[in-house]
């Protein structure tokens, strides 16, 4: 079938976590969360002889929970950051990807169409770690309500252009729909619901230094769709938020490896790096930064495994805190433990470190240790150390 342009893929994520210490509630238990993935990708020049032609169709399913939901963060804030990376926007079967691509002009023009999600193309980055901020698109993770990470998928465009072979701009325009989020529409096709649209923008630098390969990417977005201020207005008739017109923010992806083990490329240091930018009227986190260094193939027996650990800051916007305040205040409440308390939110800090460990070429195996200090931005909530492990299979 791959000899005739008809390449069929499964593949299951797996991801287990545990409390060790601290955290909102340090019962201390385990959640097991995963995702099955089934498509098929089509070369259209194989199949119908439609020259620089493709298409995508996958679905994936979620199920599990989550532990850092009713164990390391405060329920009456929630948290930003996941310590099972693959649980998330409802458990449910989804329409992940159905797209068509087709490039012009000697492979320069590449257009995209169909269904898909914004960090498929921009803003992109690798998931191997298993915390939520070293893992895929981050802008997806801290302005969720606009921009729909896998597996949710919107109706969407995206053009590409190769400026020369190692740098290219994109722009693309993609339907937001929060009825997409819902449970048992993971296939719905209408468009009912739409709010506006995302459009990014983005440039990508891909060159080798010292002969090693490296991508940079900078980008901007902006979504049509009416949000809500964040900073809170107490009146005499409760609390109401003004609307604003549009939101918006921009991002900055490091990927570069550094060395290479005894002339061998496969193997080395690679340094990574992320920071993102929001829109401070509207967005509950203000900027983001990440920092991971991955060795792979650290041992001459072990020469497929690797090796990472990661550093991250996630910083509320002040007017976040404000609000708390002027809410807490309002109802003559000061006691962090009272119920009605709404607790102050800063900044959070993520670490891991993990070891992956190359099975076969179907199977990878990676254990990690997690530390989240101030989960949800609270530093009333104990700073908390979760086990992870993390299956990733490909067929």
């Amino acid at each position: 079938l791959l000899e005739k342009g008809i390449d069929i893929k499964a593949d299951y994520v797996g991801e287990m976590g545990a409390n060790l210490h601290g955290g909102y509630n340090d019962d201390k238990t385990g959640r097991y969360s995963d995702q099955f993935g089934l498509g098929t990708h089509l070369d259209l020049q194989k199949i119908l002889g439609w020259e620089d032609a493709e298409f995508q169709l996958t679905v994936t399913h979620r199920s599990g929970n989550n532990i850092s939901n009713d164990r390391i963060n405060d329920p009456r804030v929630g948290g930003f950051t996941s310590a099972q990376e693959v649980w998330g926007r409802g458990q449910t079967t989804r329409l992940t990807q159905m797209w068509y691509q087709q490039k012009f002009f000697d492979q320069k023009l590449d257009i995209k169409v169909g269904r898909f999600g914004q960090g498929e193309d921009f803003n992109s980055f690798p998931c191997d770690f298993q915390n939520l901020a070293f893992c895929g698109s981050q802008v997806g993770n801290w302005a969720g309500s606009v921009w729909y990470n896998w597996p949710v998928s919107q109706a969407a465009i995206r053009v590409k252009y190769n400026i020369t072979p190692e740098l290219y701009a994109q722009i693309g325009a993609y339907n937001q729909n929060p009825s997409q989020l819902e449970h048992g529409n993971g296939f719905k096709l209408s468009g009912s619901g739409t709010k506006g649209t995302v459009i990014p923008v983005e440039l990508v630098w891909s060159p080798k230094v010292n002969n090693l390969p490296g991508e940079y990417r900078v980008g901007y977005y902006k979504s049509t769709a009416p949000a809500d201020d964040v900073k809170v207005n107490i009146t005499n008739d409760g609390q109401d938020y003004r609307v604003r017109d549009s939101k918006h923010g921009y991002w900055f992806v490091v990927q570069q490896q550094l060395t290479s083990h005894n002339g061998d490329a496969s193997r080395g240091l690679h340094i990574a790096a992320n920071a993102t930018f929001h829109d401070k009227a509207t967005n509950i986190v203000d900027n983001y930064q990440s920092l991971m260094f991955v060795y792979k193939g650290p041992f001459d027996a072990r020469p497929k495994d690797d090796v990472g650990i990661g550093f991250a800051r996630i910083h509320v916007n002040d007017d976040v805190k404000k609000n708390a305040e002027l809410v807490n205040a309002s109802n003559g409440v000061s006691d962090y433990d009272n119920p009605v308390f709404s607790p102050i939110r800063e900044t959070e800090y993520n670490y891991e470190i993990n070891y992956g460990f190359h099975v076969t070429n179907w199977l990878t195996v990676r254990p990690n240790l997690q530390y989240v200090t101030h989960p949800g931005g609270v530093d009333k909530v104990d700073n908390a150390v979760v086990a992870g492990l993390k299956i990733q299979s490909v067929f």
